[in-house]
């Protein structure tokens, strides 16, 4: 595998020129540029393929965590975020735009050196799901990231999701214990496959081959009873009528 692209972007020049010498010493990792400024950063990360960005969170005019966000809806080619911060208040935020890493400030090259490695296995993996990907039916499964792993999970496996505050629980028909990610419903709903799967309530989505049961307001799967809400019922019923 090549070395991965890397940008650091850091208002303080001491601190962008630490990231900077621990990037170049570091093999597996490659440095395409350096930015004192979020907003200069996102004009170079849309005009050439970077894999990793080493950012700081306290910027002027655009934070780390916006210029995170921003990225977030750029969809799966995005670059891979570690954050470099002097304030621990931000590490959920950091979690929260799905960050690789999140390094507080000072630290040193060992703990760079482990954040990086993340990012590194992470691009493997990524790797691994796309050659697999093209020699399999990529309708069959989906990867999701749980921690710092990408989990391939099977669609027939799936019962469920359920939607919490911060994160989706997946209820598999293998395992009791349900999968959990650190993800929003609606982005876990855009890699599911419509004709696999429904959303019938703001909390859950179900998989169609599934159920077991159904009443005026519930769907039945395994031992669940999960509610339809009056937003979704239309689109069930009409999937339902297809079959009665």
């Amino acid at each position: 595998m090549s070395a991965l692209e890397c940008i650091a972007v850091d208002d303080e020049p001491l601190a962008l020129g630490l990231v900077c010498a621990f990037i170049e010493k570091t093999p597996f990792l490659n440095l395409a540029g350096k930015f004192s400024s979020a907003v200069e950063a996102l004009q170079a990360i849309n005009s050439k393929h970077i894999d990793v960005i080493f950012l700081d969170i306290q910027m002027p005019d655009l934070t780390g965590i916006e210029l995170a966000r921003i990225l977030e809806k750029a969809g799966t080619r995005a670059p891979r975020i570690i954050f470099t911060t002097a304030f621990n208040q931000y590490a959920l935020d950091g979690f929260r735009v799905d960050a690789i890493d999140y390094l507080l400030k000072p630290f040193n090259y060992e703990e760079f050196l482990r954040a990086a490695s993340k990012a590194q296995a992470y691009a493997e993996l990524l790797q691994k799901a796309s050659s697999a990907g093209s020699s399999e039916n990529k309708d069959e499964y989906l990867f999701l990231k749980v921690e710092y792993q990408l989990v391939r999970i099977a669609y027939d496996d799936i019962l469920y999701t359920e939607g919490l505050k911060d994160y989706v629980k997946v209820h598999l028909k293998s395992d009791p214990k349900p999968v959990l990610s650190l993800t929003s419903l609606k982005a876990l709903e855009e890699k599911l496959p419509p004709s696999k799967f429904m959303r019938v309530h703001r909390s859950f989505i179900v998989n169609l081959d599934k159920i077991s049961a159904v009443t005026r307001n519930t769907i039945q799967i395994a031992a669940t009873t999960i509610p339809v809400s009056d937003q979704y019922k239309e689109s069930f019923n009409q999937y339902l009528s297809k079959w009665m």
